[in-house]
């Protein structure tokens, strides 16, 4: 599936969206709250449903649908989401004064944009978000549970919902961060 098409508009979707060469962007609360900040936008000002989400250090996996009656299409809403959170990334990055590795993201991000011919100066997020169609209760079963346990395999938590950025909060009775539509 190319990055941008959803076979099934009105699907359940299981989205990874990768950082180039896999920088640990993510350890850093300010580039997290960016994220968080813009899914929440995408709630409320474009249909976006999120069933479930996890923000990793470098990654983030995301089960989203869209609301029926909204006119953004999946496309429009993911690559949104992708522009505006890597342009208020990059500009965090830049006028970040205390952050360590300023230099260093910047030229990944340049460089990595100037092997790309879709983008005019830097790309932050890998272009594929291996979208796949959650078909059968089986798979959305299996996607959740991958999503629930990716830091625990990580090795940053002992137990899911300990992890302060994921869905397993949620299932797990606590108070989440973002609106969610739970899977039953």
């Amino acid at each position: 599936m190319s990055a941008y098409k959803f076979d099934d508009p009105d699907g359940l979707y299981f989205l990874t969206f990768t950082v180039v060469e896999w920088v640990d962007i993510f350890s850093r609360q300010d580039y997290v709250n960016i994220i968080l900040d813009s899914l929440r936008f995408c709630q409320r000002e474009k249909g976006l449903i999120v069933t479930a989400w996890v923000i990793m250090s470098n990654h983030l996996h995301l089960i989203i649908s869209r609301e029926e009656n909204t006119r953004n299409t999946l496309s429009d809403i993911v690559r949104d989401f992708k522009k505006i959170t890597s342009s208020q990334i990059l500009n965090e990055i830049r006028s970040n004064s205390l952050e360590s590795r300023k230099n260093w993201m910047l030229w990944i991000f340049k460089s990595a944009g100037e092997r790309n011919r879709n983008n005019k100066n830097h790309q932050f997020w890998k272009q594929d978000n291996r979208a796949e169609l959650l078909f059968s209760n089986d798979f959305m079963e299996q996607k959740l549970d991958y999503l629930h346990q990716n830091p625990v395999k990580a090795g940053l938590v002992d137990e899911a919902e300990h992890y302060r950025y994921s869905i397993a909060r949620d299932y797990c009775g606590y108070q989440g961060l973002l609106e969610i539509v739970l899977i039953e």
